[in-house]
């Protein structure tokens, strides 16, 4: 893992929106996976982009 530099509001700005890309690739990945996660995953995705 890269050296994290001083947690200033930019970078843990930035830190949330590349969790909020690997979450909804990981509910991708998932609904792929298992159709019946459907309606939890779209909920959740709702979420992240609202």
């Amino acid at each position: 893992m890269p050296q994290m530099a001083p947690l200033n509001w930019l970078n843990l700005f930035i830190m949330v929106i590349i969790m909020m890309n690997i979450i909804s690739m990981f509910n991708y990945y998932l609904f792929m996976k298992n159709p019946m996660k459907k309606k939890l995953l779209f909920s959740i995705n709702n979420l992240w982009k609202w």
